[in-house]
C-alpha cells in the first residue's frame, strides 16, 4: 500500500516540478503539493490516533507538524521532500515487514477435506468432512490421515503421531484404541467409530490455537518508538521558543524541517532489513524487524524435543544378548527377518547394520505385532515382546525390537531418538550469550525427556504436553522475563510458536505449518544457527541504535542552528537528506557485522 502511496507522491512532485519551472504555473504548483501533503497529514493524523489508542506512540506527531508547518509558511517544495522521506521510510518498513500472510495456509492444505463412510460392508463411500457426525463408522486407508477424532472397532497397526504429540516413535492402535484426527496411518487399513465432529478434533483444535495466538500478539515498542517522544519534546521546545524570541513563524518551520523524523523512520528499518539479508546469507530466515529486535533482547528459550533438539530419527542405541547369543548374531538374525517391513524401527535397524543378509523363508508380518520367518531351518519372531515370548514380563522404556529363536527369548535391541551433535554446544553458546533460563517442552515421555535433557545439559523439561500445554507454559511465564522464544518442527508446534514472542521453527525438516507460524525459520538443519541468529540481531541492533543516535544528535545541532535563522526552509530539507544518508550509511553496515560466521 505504501509503495503506491511512494509512487503517486513522486509522480505529483514531478508534475509539480513541470508546472512551475517549465510552464511558470507556481500557483498550480504550490496547490497540488499543499492538497497532497495534507490529506496525507490527515491521514497520518488518523492513524496516529488509532496508534495512541492502542497504547502505543511513535514519531507521526514531529512528522505531521513539520509537513503543516512547511505548507503554513508556503515552503511547498520543502514539504514534498519531507513527503517522500516519509513515506519512503513507510515503504521500507512494509518491505521488512512479515510476508508470510497465511500462517495457517500448511495446516488448512494439510487437513483432509473428505472421509470415507461405512455405509455398508460392501458399500464405501466418500464424504465430505462437515458431514461426519458422531458414530458413524469410518476407514482410514495405508498412509492417510485420520480425518476426526475417533475409537478403532477392527483392525490394528502403528500410528505417527509425531507431528501432534511431538513423541518420536510411532504408536501401536488394537481395537478400542483412540485415534486423534492428523495421525498418519501405517500399513493397514483401519476401521473406526467417529467420537468427535470435524470442529471438534485434534488437528482443527490445533488450527484454532494458532488463529488465537495470532489474534493475541505480544506488546512491544520498536526502537525507532522509543526514542520518538523526547526527540518530539526536544524539537518542540527548540522551535517553539525560536518562534517566540524571534516572532518569526517562519523560524518554527526551518526548526521543525530540519527536526523531521526521518532518521528515525529510515534508520532502523534499513539497518533491521540489513540483519535480516545477513541471517539470510546464514541459512536463516527473520520474517519481520520486529523479530530481530525481539531476538537481540530475548531472556528465556523453551525447545521442543523431537525434531528440534533431536534429530527425530531413531538410531540404534544398545544390543543386548541373553546368555547363549551374541551381538552380532541377535542383529544378523533380526535385521534378517525385518529386511522387507515397512516398521520404522526395521527401517531404522536397517540402516545401522550393513552387514550380510540371510534370506527368510516363510516371511510373514503380524500388523502392530511383529514379523515371524524361517532361517536356515530356525524358527525366528522379532517385534513386541507380548508377539516374539509372552512368558517374558518386560516393559520397554524405549523403542525395542525383542527376539526369540525357535521359541527361546535371545535378547532386545533398543532405540533412541538421536540428539543433534550441536545441541549440547548450542545450549553452552546460548547462555554465553547472557540467556541463562533454557528450557525443554516436549509431548514425549518423562524418562525420555529426562534422558534428552541430561545429554545437552538442560536442567529444566516438562514431558507429557499436548499443544494447548505448551500455550499455557509459554502464557504464564512472567512479563519482566520477557521476550521469549520457542523452538520447534512440528505440526503440534505451530500454536505455540504463534504464542512466543519469537517463534523459530527448524525448517530443513520441520513441517510448513510450524515454519509459516514462525517469526524466524532455520533453513539449514542445524541448532546452532539459533545462536548465530541471535548474534547477528545483537549486532544489527547495536548499528540500528547508533545510526539513530547519530542522526538525532546532527539533527539536534542543525535544529539549534536553524533556531537563529541561518538555514533556510529549503535548504534545511536539503540539510535533512544529508542526515538521512549518513544514518543509511552507517545502518548498512550491518549487512556485514563485526562476528564473522565460518
Amino acid at each position: 500500500m505504501h509503495y503506491k502511496k511512494l509512487l503517486v507522491i513522486f509522480g505529483i512532485g514531478l508534475l509539480a516540478f513541470v508546472l512551475e519551472f517549465a510552464f511558470h504555473l507556481n500557483l498550480w504548483a504550490q496547490i497540488l503539493i499543499t492538497v497532497v501533503g495534507l490529506l496525507l497529514a490527515f491521514s497520518m493524523t488518523i492513524e496516529m490516533i488509532k496508534t495512541i489508542r492502542s497504547g502505543k506512540y511513535g514519531v507521526d506527531l514531529l512528522a505531521i507538524m513539520a509537513i503543516l508547518s512547511t505548507l503554513a509558511v508556503s515552503q511547498y517544495w520543502a514539504s514534498l521532500i519531507i513527503l517522500l522521506m516519509l513515506v519512503g521510510g513507510d515503504t521500507l518498513e512494509d518491505y521488512a515487514a512479515n510476508k508470510a500472510g497465511s500462517e495457517l495456509k500448511a495446516l488448512l492444505e494439510k487437513a483432509p477435506e473428505q472421509a470415507h463412510l461405512i455405509v455398508s460392508p460392501e458399500e464405501i463411500k466418500d464424504v465430505q468432512l462437515d458431514t461426519v457426525k458422531i458414530g458413524d463408522h469410518l476407514l482410514v486407508k495405508p498412509g492417510e490421515q485420520v480425518p476426526v477424532d475417533g475409537k478403532i472397532t477392527k483392525g490394528s497397526g502403528s500410528f505417527d503421531e509425531s507431528s501432534l504429540t511431538g513423541e518420536s516413535q510411532p504408536v501401536d492402535k488394537h481395537f478400542g484404541s483412540e485415534l486423534m484426527s492428523g495421525s498418519i496411518n501405517g500399513d493397514s487399513p483401519i476401521e473406526f467409530e467417529a467420537t468427535k465432529l470435524a470442529t471438534d478434533s485434534q488437528y482443527q483444535k490445533i488450527i484454532r490455537l494458532v488463529k488465537e495466538s495470532q489474534n493475541q500478539p505480544a506488546h512491544f515498542v520498536r526502537l525507532a518508538d522509543r526514542y520518538a517522544v523526547p526527540f518530539t519534546i526536544v524539537a518542540l521546545i527548540i522551535s517553539g521558543l525560536a518562534w517566540l524570541i524571534s516572532g518569526d513563524p517562519n523560524r518554527f518551520a526551518q526548526v521543525l524541517v530540519v527536526a523531521s523524523p526521518c532518521p528515525l523512520i529510515l534508520a532502523a528499518p534499513i539497518a533491521l532489513v540489513s540483519g535480516m539479508s545477513r541471517t539470510s546469507r546464514n541459512g536463516i530466515i527473520v520474517k519481520n524487524g520486529t523479530a530481530i529486535e525481539k531476538l537481540s533482547l530475548l531472556k528465556a528459550i523453551f525447545f521442543d524435543k523431537t525434531g528440534t533438539i533431536t534429530t527425530g530419527e531413531l538410531s540404534l542405541d544398545s544390543v543386548e544378548p541373553t546368555p547363549g547369543f551374541d551381538k552380532q548374531t541377535l542383529l544378523q538374525t533380526a535385521a534378517s527377518v525385518e529386511q522387507q517391513s515397512n516398521h520404522v524401527l526395521a527401517i531404522s535397524l536397517l540402516n545401522y547394520y550393513h552387514g550380510p543378509l540371510l534370506q527368510p523363508e516363510d516371511l510373514s508380518e503380524v500388523t502392530a505385532q511383529g514379523v515371524q520367518a524361517q532361517l536356515r531351518g530356525h524358527q525366528i519372531k522379532a517385534g513386541r515382546i507380548e508377539f516374539v515370548d509372552p512368558q517374558q514380563k518386560l516393559t520397554p522404556t524405549k523403542p525395542t525390537i525383542y527376539v526369540s529363536i525357535d521359541n527361546q527369548y535371545a535378547g532386545k535391541i533398543t532405540f533412541l531418538d538421536q540428539v543433534r551433535p550441536e545441541a549440547a554446544q548450542t545450549m553452552a553458546d546460548l547462555r554465553n550469550l547472557g540467556i541463562q533460563d533454557l528450557e525443554m517442552l516436549t509431548g514425549d515421555n518423562a524418562e525420555t525427556a529426562q534422558l534428552v535433557a541430561q545429554q545437552v545439559n538442560l536442567s529444566k523439561f516438562q514431558a507429557q504436553l499436548l499443544p494447548e500445554d505448551k500455550i499455557k507454559a509459554l502464557q504464564n511465564y512472567q512479563l519482566d522475563q520477557r521476550p521469549i522464544a520457542m523452538i520447534g518442527d512440528g505440526v503440534n508446534d505451530a500454536p505455540a510458536l504463534a504464542t512466543a514472542d519469537v517463534g523459530v521453527a527448524m525448517g530443513a525438516k520441520g513441517s510448513s505449518a510450524a515454519s509459516e507460524s514462525a517469526d524466524v525459520v532455520i533453513l539449514k538443519d542445524d541448532l546452532s544457527r539459533l545462536s548465530r541468529a541471535i548474534i547477528i540481531a545483537k549486532e544489527t541492533m547495536v548499528i540500528a541504535k547508533q545510526s539513530v543516535l547519530i542522526g538525532i544528535f546532527i539533527c539536534t545541532a542543525l535544529m539549534l542552528i536553524a533556531a537563529v535563522g541561518i538555514i533556510p526552509t529549503i535548504i534545511g530539507a536539503l540539510l535533512q537528506e544529508v542526515i538521512d544518508t549518513i544514518s543509511i550509511l552507517w545502518s548498512l553496515k550491518a549487512r556485514h557485522g563485526k562476528t564473522k560466521f565460518n
